[in-house]
């Protein structure tokens, strides 16, 4: 159930108004519902219940540890892509026996990282990995388990800038590799391979090109388990996307069907990767009028949030859906507007060619769907500290993240200073 809902000419965030939470925490500030998050972990667990599937939260897309720490509450583990991520997932309790290390680009210090942690597998993207991990493995007297990451050449029929499953982009190992690859997992006694991967990109709204990801994986799993590879696990990555405005996602429980049935042949062990699915909607950005701007074409109402805060708009060209906290006037008359914010760069917007009631100055409005790729891509352009983030549980708040001062800006710079 969406959490963020009108009541009383306000929107609220659970139980919490949002008018009353801005006055204590300010803005622009990022407001996540916990009750929606655990009823997302909770609806995707059970609608792979019946097929043996692990879960493992990109940790890409929210990495907040409160926000992890109630994912693997739930029972989920953790598909992450650096060692800062790895050390994020461990310290908010992350099952070590469903961590998923994932990559183009992993270093050494990484895998060292890893391989005493105990994860579950690398996801292996580049031939170069495979000797690599090899020699760490052994040095370490360890045995790697590794899955490939095959490019299956799909496409996801989503923006370019989030697909992954063409051979255009830098993800993944192609069939044709397979063979080399292999030869050279057999002669490296110090690796595993348990599994085959692909991920085709994110932000999937038709399950057709998942359904023949899964069945052209199935098929390459039963190739290599008959060249005696002891295979045991399927990883079909995530993507599964989610309403901005008015798309129509599956559900699920459709998602859950499909996979589930291109897997199930095969009778390995799925591994799915969701992130925006689970956290897109939970969280939105809260953002004050700073005032509105009137030009011959439309107007700019300006505002406190700015692409530092959510870059998503500038850099995919995304839509979020932006409205104010107080209920508009019924018929109100509409003006086209851009809501920009104050940084000094023409891309820096939140919206463009809204129509929608003229805001103004000192007006809270609220940017949803801002749980994925939101925070987590922040960061301090035009040293502008970065936004706080709140959990909210029922009528209480927790800050889980504090707002970023200006002095915190410059304090590792300060030891180089003259």
């Amino acid at each position: 159930m969406d959490q963020f809902q009108l009541r009383d000419g306000s929107y609220h965030c659970d139980s919490l108004p949002l008018n009353e939470l801005s006055q204590s925490v300010g803005t622009p500030a990022y407001i996540y519902s916990k009750k929606m998050l655990e009823e997302h972990c909770s609806a995707l667990l059970d609608a792979f219940k019946n097929y043996p599937t692990d879960a493992c939260f990109a940790v890409k897309s929210l990495s907040n540890l409160s926000i992890l720490k109630t994912i693997f509450a739930a029972g989920l583990g953790a598909d992450l892509v650096s060692a800062g991520e790895l050390q994020r997932a461990l310290l908010a309790g992350a099952p070590t026996n469903r961590i998923v290390f994932s990559g183009v680009g992993k270093q050494e210090d990484e895998v060292r990282q890893a391989l005493s942690a105990g994860i579950l597998m690398f996801n292996v993207e580049s031939p170069f990995e495979i000797d690599m991990i090899a020699g760490l493995a052994a040095t370490a007297n360890k045995t790697a388990a590794i899955s490939l990451r095959i490019n299956p050449n799909i496409d996801a029929q989503t923006n370019a800038k989030i697909t992954t499953g063409l051979y255009s982009t830098k993800f993944g190992l192609t069939e044709t590799d397979l063979p080399d690859l292999l030869n050279r997992i057999r002669s490296q006694p110090s690796l595993q391979l348990v599994g085959l991967a692909c991920h085709i990109g994110s932000q999937i709204l038709d399950l057709a090109p998942l359904r023949e990801a899964a069945q052209q994986m199935a098929a390459l799993s039963t190739s290599v388990r008959n060249l005696g590879f002891d295979l045991r696990y399927l990883n079909m990555g995530g993507g599964l996307g989610i309403r901005y405005s008015n798309e129509e996602p599956p559900s699920v429980m459709e998602y859950a069907e499909a996979l589930i049935q291109g897997v199930r042949p095969t009778g390995l062990r799925l591994i799915i990767e969701p992130g925006r699915s689970l956290v897109g909607n939970i969280g939105v950005l809260l953002t004050r009028v700073i005032s509105v701007k009137k030009t011959p074409e439309r107007h700019f109402v300006v505002v406190d949030a700015a692409m530092n805060d959510l870059i998503r708009p500038t850099l995919y060209e995304s839509y979020h859906t932006i409205t104010s906290v107080n209920a508009t006037v019924p018929n109100a008359p509409t003006a086209l507007c851009d809501i920009v914010g104050p940084i000094c760069e023409s891309g820096d917007f939140l919206g463009k060619d809204r129509q929608m009631p003229l805001p103004v100055a000192g007006e809270l409005l609220m940017v949803r769907g801002c749980g994925a790729y939101g925070s987590s891509m922040a960061s301090q352009y035009n040293s502008r500290p970065r936004a706080p983030e709140i959990l909210v549980d029922g009528a209480q708040f927790r800050i889980i993240r504090q707002r970023e001062t200006l002095e915190s800006l410059w304090a590792n710079e300060l030891h180089g200073f003259r």
